[in-house]
């Protein structure tokens, strides 16, 4: 990520880049990719277009950009493929766009590593909301990924990997998410970014309920998220755990567990 600065500017304040931070917009509706890119370039982004899954994929090869817009629905290759083929190359920010607004699309493409979507029509200040709000996202979680390992019981993270470990039963017992410098055992399962800022934020809190709205606001930050999007990312994390704890001898293994805590949020045991 390129570094930034806020500088003072016409009675508000706006983000100055020291090198300009370049979108990727994919969309083969030219008129709206131009509206898009319209929108963007007002906010100081460089701008790099495409219009099919393929040229997407040079493109984002070729540019290496900050923050990817993506349609799902594409001739050559679709969002999805898409975005499965960049997540191979890098954690670049996505935000898909999806005219169906089915929940299923949604769930398939967050599964895939995008980082946020919108249902068209949107407004252009909608999309400048997202865009920050994934950057900011993003921000964060390489300044998180300096922590290093955290556990609580046997269940450790490893944020700069973004993987769940298994620690070994005879290790000392952490239980307050500290970090700690190994934990002794190979990966067993990989997370998508957001599902790393989910368990980090857990396990930081274990053994407290944190009520939905400030996870949605830690995870996927002002304006970002909403409760579909984290019953969807509690269960797909629910399901890792799950795997981690099969993942050694066969047999599910103690580990603490996110509980649902009826009108009020979630919350991870100690086991």
């Amino acid at each position: 990520m390129r570094p930034m600065a806020l500088v003072h500017t016409s009675g508000d304040f706006r983000i100055l880049k020291a090198e300009t931070m370049k979108a990727l917009i994919v969309d083969d509706d030219r008129v709206l990719a131009d509206v898009l890119a319209f929108t963007l370039r007002r906010e100081g982004f460089e701008i790099v277009m495409a219009y099919d899954g393929e040229a997407a994929v040079q493109r984002f090869a070729e540019e290496m950009p900050d923050l990817i817009v993506l349609d799902v629905n594409m001739p050559r290759l679709d969002g999805f493929a898409v975005c499965r083929r960049i997540r191979t190359l890098a954690d670049t920010p996505i935000i898909l766009l999806t005219v169906r607004g089915d929940e299923d699309d949604i769930v398939r493409g967050l599964e895939l590593g995008a980082d946020d979507y919108l249902t068209k029509p949107f407004s252009p200040r909608q999309l400048v909301a997202r865009v920050h709000a994934v950057l900011r996202r993003s921000r964060a979680s390489r300044s998180a990924a300096a922590a290093g390992v955290r556990r609580v019981g046997r269940l450790a993270l490893d944020t700069s990997r973004r993987e769940i470990h298994l620690a070994p039963q005879e290790s000392a017992p952490a239980q307050t998410g500290e970090p700690l410098a190994a934990v002794g055992s190979s990966p067993a399962a990989s997370l998508t970014a957001l599902e790393t800022r989910l368990l980090e934020y857990l396990m930081l809190n274990a053994g407290h309920v944190l009520t939905a709205d400030a996870i949605i606001d830690h995870v996927w930050g002002a304006g970002g998220g909403d409760r579909d999007m984290l019953r969807q990312l509690v269960r797909r994390l629910r399901n890792k755990i799950k795997e981690a704890s099969e993942s050694v001898t066969g047999q599910p293994a103690v580990l603490p567990t996110i509980e649902t805590i009826p009108g009020v949020g979630y919350g991870l045991t100690r086991e």
